[in-house]
């Protein structure tokens, strides 16, 4: 069980957990957010808190704060109200709370002092200043005094007392004569902290001159002198100023010497407090002759010596910037040659408060929590005061959403108007801090932050990043989109942050495209868009390379570039760093530059530097110029430079215990001076035959000294390396062993935790190989309860766990380890906290409940379980989700479960549960979890989501079907998230970057194509294709029409269109984990490979199975129990392609009922199969009545239907909408009708009888062709009259927004879908 400290720390950690959860919004800088943001007063400036002025000036008393509405400002002087409107003198500045206070018409301005504090208020709270305690500069004059002269024996100590006037602030001192010269200080003569000059003995030729003590005043810049100080030295012996000399100052006359007394401070032990951050200034002043000297020592530890001056002649110690550690006794010993004296200062360091935490502003959502931690230190403690603007918490009025817990304000689920601000001040008896910090409660929809539209060209291969600055509050959720479909981008390739930036680790070819970001909360959805286009990189390919050349000769240096062809480039060239001027001499090309006539002056190193607007390249070459004389090849100079070569003669000296001496001779440079020596070494012991790094050292260097390690068998190499690389090792030195000794080192990783509920495993690293130090390695490991005050327990291993058994569940215990080896032991650890194992918790959260569900969110709340149950380190409340069902008709959904933690103690924990799909049923539960384990379930809740936007069409195609038609296909949403109410479809011409009037299209939900005819075959369309639900449009899939010229789907490789080929008939007959895939083409035998086309309906991945056998096949490692699409393409002609048919492989374990057995089932399929049978007659009696064509009356009867029934309407053989007008989404596609289409007969698909092939090889269709009837034409048919000819101009009406299957549908599609 928890022991009671336990519980504290588990429920404070619990606590910090959950306040990372509800982390605070962070309001951007941006000017349109600040200028919509209402927030409570924050002040920005005011004066200091000890405010001293100068009486020759006007008072201004800073106060100035921002908000939004402007605050207003008002004061209190000395805790009353400040009426500044009774106050002639006094006037506040506009838009500010800055008071001034003039003296132009009289008053005095000691009037005025006291303690001011400044108020500024507007609609949302109040913020207080600092108490500002005013004060007037004061330069009192010094008091009027006759001194009479000093008389004082030769060799005796004095003391000339200053006692300057007090002043505000105090006075600087300082000593000089009646001439206003300096009085010169040293050793024996000095002035103390308080003012006083000491003399530590007094010679003769100080009565030489007076003394005066001068102090100086900041605001008046004044300086007032005391009456001077005459002296009169007594001697033993006639005295000759010719006689002093600064060896001898007594002139060789004999003076009584004394051993050091303390002139200051008195005593033996004296007493000092400073406070924290100050500067500690101890003295130490003594008398004696010979003059002593001052030392200081603290005992129980060395001085910090980081901190430590020594001034005024070692008499002061000076401590700047004194923290606690710099407490304790210091002794300062004075002495001579006659003796010694010690005077102990203890000095204590108390400490106004300080800031540990300080509270800073919260900005919250409704609903939300939050905290203001104001935590301070001090010595004493601080005491803690919350207000409210500025009145005290206690007498505010109780709020319940608010609790204080000294230290700490709590707010859980802060509501509109709960906006204020809150002032924490913590203080001791050496001062206060005071803190303003607003809770504002903020309601905003999302908004974008950044440019509009950005263009973002980078480098292919690099790492890229997306901005997409956005906020709102609450805070949104942002998803990143890649040409407005698909799901959400992040993870593999792409990784979004939390600031919205969208990282693309290795941007390539295939990542163009427009990115669109979507921030969604609970009050709305904002988007914005990248277009990101990859770039080639600009490289050189043929690099200059060294040379050198005769002078008078020709030189050239070759720079051939490569780049992305739209990105326009530079090339420059420079010469030692430095651009190169051309002038009349040299030439430049796009690849090359030519130096003709080289000179003296043409040595150096060439660069070529190419730059694109978005990257470089550079490379160089160095060009040597020779005389005549130098084509022999003895002359080095004419050679580049080169590696150098390895050091020889390595030799070693001056051995130790853990160090030596290693001495090389550097090998040749090769004309690039050596900048480092590489020392490697290799042992015998651990790693025999790894060289590895030891340490470098400086290349003026051929003699360094060696750190080492004990127990270790070394043997050394050196490598030079200059700025063209590294020599070659050199030779290895001789073997040096070095001797044990104890371990250094403390094991690593030291950790307590139980892998069981009744033990506790401790673990750590083991020492490394060259930390061992000797033989015989073990570990000392001692463990014992925490805060029990057992004894120790301990064990000697030699692995790296032990395991402690028979422990209570979940108990910390201390732990600490020692290494040992043959030589002694090593260091101890410190000490470390671990833990027993855990148990399963005992008790379910109950009550769990739903609140205030959208589409997307809901939020929930439960009762939390008793910390004594949890029996282990709480981790989490982890909800558990899934998916029931969707509220959309036969639409099958994925009931796996999914998870969510929450972490919280508080009494009525609540949280957000996002990531839903909308218009759904769901169901959870919750279990309380420690490391381990979980506990028992709560009760399990039922809720349903609201209706939201549909996600994107599940796929849109684009095809070139004749020159001027381009023929769109779409999908239904895979989630509808809705009632589908229709589709919207948005285009517009596109010619490079302009753009042309954007056209809509609205359809029905049973659409699933479109027709567009081309004003000219060269014009490109942009589409832009969403579902619609009652809610709105839907995710946006966007696709762009391919150009007519690169369109390889439409052209053969001739160029011809494809003559009537077609691929029909496709058939799947799926099991587990393969299928037998079977369709019908009319391409020649063995002239044609097929493609084989799975999409796999649950992540959208794609499979591709090229054929080049004959159908029937067997396609394998397929997934059990999926869903897929399946379409077959000609590998040569890409745009002939069957339709894509769904299907489901066979479960690997089949546990439910054939519905080919059940009843029901039967019933229905035979009252089809009876109105198929009626449908059948009724045709036939209307051939037999005449017609001419089989079956024609039959047709055109039903076509009448149509046209009566859908007037307004472009013929679809796909309709399939229910009469409720859903759709039936159990498949995931709506095409029964084209699969009936498609296992139509060979007949069926052969032109009709009648038609004529074109020479051209296109299908001619004649006057009693049915192609009118099937798509287009010119209205020619007239079988029927009343009926073709009307549809016929109807549908060329319609052409461009009709709705037309992309497949042959019926025996008449198939025909002109070929045309």
């Amino acid at each position: 069980m928890l022991g009671q400290g336990g519980h504290a720390a588990l429920a404070l950690m619990s606590l910090l957990l959950l306040w990372r959860e509800a982390t605070p919004i962070e309001v951007p800088q941006d000017p349109k957010i600040q200028q919509d943001l209402k927030q409570p007063p924050t002040i920005v400036k005011q004066s200091v808190k000890d405010y001293i002025v100068d009486p020759r000036d006007n008072i201004i008393i800073e106060c100035e704060a921002k908000g939004n509405p402007v605050p207003t400002f008002s004061w209190r002087r000395n805790g009353k109200f400040f009426n500044i409107g009774k106050d002639p003198r006094v006037t506040m500045r506009k838009r500010s709370g800055t008071l001034e206070i003039g003296f132009r018409s009289g008053g005095r301005p000691e009037d005025y002092e006291g303690e001011y504090q400044c108020f500024a208020s507007n609609d949302f709270g109040v913020a207080l200043s600092n108490r500002i305690l005013l004060r007037v500069s004061k330069a009192p004059l010094w008091p009027k005094e006759v001194l009479e002269p000093m008389v004082v024996t030769e060799g005796s100590p004095l003391v000339l007392p200053c006692n300057p006037p007090p002043g505000l602030p105090p006075p600087l001192t300082f000593w000089m004569n009646s001439a206003m010269n300096s009085i010169p200080q040293d050793k024996r003569v000095s002035m103390g902290l308080n003012g006083n000059l000491f003399f530590s003995n007094v010679i003769a030729q100080d009565a030489n001159t007076d003394y005066s003590c001068n102090a100086r005043f900041f605001f008046t810049h004044t300086i007032q002198q005391k009456n001077p100080f005459t002296l009169k030295v007594q001697t033993k012996e006639p005295y000759n100023d010719t006689s002093y000399n600064a060896t001898d100052p007594y002139g060789g006359r004999r003076v009584a010497e004394s051993t050091p007394t303390f002139l200051s401070p008195a005593g033996s032990e004296s007493s000092k407090m400073v406070l924290r951050d100050e500067q500690l200034l101890l003295e130490c002043i003594a008398a004696g002759l010979p003059t002593p000297t001052i030392k200081w020592f603290k005992k129980g530890g060395d001085l910090p010596g980081q901190k430590v001056k020594f001034e005024n002649f070692n008499k002061t110690l000076k401590i700047i910037s004194v923290s606690e550690e710099d407490a304790g006794e210091y002794v300062c010993m004075a002495n001579n040659q006659l003796g010694s004296i010690r005077h102990s200062i203890f000095v204590q360091v108390k400490a106004a408060p300080y800031w540990l935490d300080k509270p800073t502003d919260l900005v919250l959502a409704p609903d939300e929590n939050g905290r203001l931690v104001c935590r301070a230190n001090g010595n004493p403690k601080p005491n803690i005061q919350w207000l409210i603007n500025g009145q005290p918490i206690d007498s505010s009025p109780p709020n319940p959403s608010r609790q204080v817990l000294v230290d700490t304000i709590i707010f859980r689920s802060v509501q509109m108007g709960s906006s204020a601000v809150y002032q924490c001040n913590a203080s001791n008896q050496h001062g206060y801090l005071l803190a303003n910090a607003f809770v504002s409660v903020l309601d905003m929809p999302p908004r974008m932050l950044g440019p509009k539209n950005q263009l973002i060209k980078v480098i292919e291969n690099n790492r890229t990043f997306l901005d997409c600055p956005f906020f709102g509050s609450p805070l949104p959720e942002l998803r990143w989109f890649k040409n407005g479909q698909g799901s959400g981008l992040d993870g593999g390739q792409y990784r979004v942050y939390i600031n919205g930036t969208l990282e693309i680790k290795k941007a390539r070819a295939e990542d163009e495209g427009t990115y669109t970001c979507v921030a969604n909360s609970i009050l709305g959805t904002t988007e914005n868009q990248v277009r990101l286009e990859v770039k080639e990189p600009t490289r050189i390919v043929r690099a200059p390379e060294h040379q050198s050349a005769i002078r008078g000769s020709m030189a050239r240096f070759d720079c051939k570039v490569t780049s992305d062809p739209s990105l326009p480039t530079t090339v420059a060239w420079a010469k030692d760093d430095k651009p190169l001027y051309l002038g009349w001499r040299l030439r430049k090309d796009e690849e090359s530059l030519t130096i003709p006539n080289v000179n003296e002056g043409d040595e150096g190193t060439y660069t070529c530097t190419v730059k694109s607007e978005i990257d470089q390249d550079s490379a160089s070459a160095r060009l040597t110029v020779l005389e005549e004389a130098s084509l022999n090849p003895s002359v080095s100079s004419a050679l580049p430079p080169d590696r150098p070569d390895p050091p020889t003669d390595l030799d070693m000296s001056d051995a130790a215990a853990r160090s030596v001496r290693l001495t090389w001779i550097p090998g040749n440079d090769h004309r690039s001076p050596i900048t480092e020596f590489l020392v490697q070494f290799e042992e015998d012991r651990w790693e025999p035959g790894r060289w590895q790094d030891l340490s470098t050292y400086p290349g003026d260097l051929n003699s360094v000294i060696l750190q080492l390690a004990p127990y270790v068998n070394y043997q050394f190499r050196v490598i030079a390396i200059n700025s063209v690389g590294q020599s070659k090792p050199s030779s290895p030195s001789q073997r040096y062993r070095t001797n044990g000794a104890a371990p250094d080192a403390i094991p690593k990783g030291l950790r307590g935790w139980g892998s069981k509920k009744d033990n506790m495993e401790i673990t750590w690293e083991p020492l490394l190989d060259l930390e061992r130090n000797g033989p015989n390695l073990h570990y000392n490991v001692w463990w014992r309860r925490k805060d029990l005050g057992e004894e120790w327990s301990n064990v000697t291993t030699v692995g790296s766990k032990h395991i402690v058994h028979n422990t209570e569940t979940y108990v910390p215990y201390e732990i600490r380890i020692q290494a040992r080896n043959e030589y002694g032991l090593g260091p101890e650890s410190n000490v470390v906290i671990g833990y027993s194992g855990e148990d399963k918790p005992t008790d379910a959260p109950t009550d769990l409940r739903v609140s205030r569900v959208n589409s997307t969110k809901a939020n929930i709340h439960w009762k939390p379980v008793d910390p004594n149950t949890i029996q282990g380190e709480f981790k989490e409340y982890r909800l558990y989700y899934w998916r029931e069902s969707s509220l959309v008709p036969s639409l099958v959904v994925s009931k796996e479960k999914k998870t969510k933690g929450f972490y919280s103690t508080m009494a009525q924990p609540s949280g957000i549960l996002s990531d839903l799909v909308p218009y759904s049923k769901y169901k959870m539960f919750m279990v309380v979890a420690n490391s381990r384990f979980e506990g028992p379930p709560s009760n399990t809740v039922e809720f349903t989501t609201m209706e939201g936007v549909p996600d994107a069409p599940r796929f849109f195609r684009i095809n070139r079907r004749s020159f001027d038609t381009i023929y769109l296909e779409w999908d239904r949403p895979l989630e509808p998230n809705g009632i589908l109410i229709g589709y919207q479809l948005k285009y517009q011409t596109v010619n490079g970057s302009r753009v042309g009037q954007p056209q809509l299209e609205t359809f029905l939900p049973n659409a699933t194509d479109f027709s567009l005819r081309l004003p000219d075959r060269s014009t490109r369309y942009k589409f832009y294709l969403s579902a619609l639900t009652q809610v709105g449009a839907g995710e946006v899939y966007a696709e762009e029409s391919p150009h007519f010229a690169n369109e390889e789907n439409f052209t053969n490789t001739t160029g011809l269109v494809a003559l009537g080929r077609k691929i029909w008939n496709l058939t799947v007959e799926p099991n587990s984990n393969y299928a037998n895939v079977s369709w019908r083409h009319n391409f020649p035998a063995g002239s044609s490979e097929f493609v084989l086309e799975f999409t796999l309906d649950s992540d959208k991945t794609v499979k591709v199975v090229p054929v080049k056998q004959q159908p029937p096949i067997t396609v394998a490692d397929l997934i059990a129990g999926a869903k897929y699409h399946l379409r077959v393409y000609s590998h040569e002609l890409n745009s002939v392609s069957s339709i894509s048919i769904p299907f489901k492989t066979k479960a690997a374990y089949i546990d439910q009922v054939d519905i080919a057995t059940q009843g029901w089932f039967i019933g229905l399929m035979c009252a089809i199969a009876l109105i198929i049978l009626i449908l059948l007659i009724v045709c036939f009696i209307k051939r037999s009545r005449g017609g001419k064509y089989p079956g024609g009356g039959c047709v055109t009867g039903f076509a009448k239907y149509l046209v009566r029934d859908k007037k307004d309407l472009p013929l679809d053989p796909v309709d399939q909408k229910d009469q409720d007008g859903s759709f039936d989404y159990q498949n995931g596609s709506s095409l029964p009708d084209r699969n009936e289409n498609e296992n139509s007969s060979d007949e069926d698909n052969k032109p009709l009888q009648g038609s004529q092939t074109s020479l051209d090889g296109n299908v001619k269709e004649s006057d009693d062709s049915l192609v009118d009837y099937g798509e287009g034409g010119d209205g020619q048919f007239n079988e029927d009259g009343s009926f073709i000819g009307q549809y016929t101009v109807k549908k060329d009406k319609d052409e461009t927004e009709g709705n037309e299957s992309s497949e042959a549908t019926s025996p008449v599609n198939a025909i002109y879908s070929l045309a």
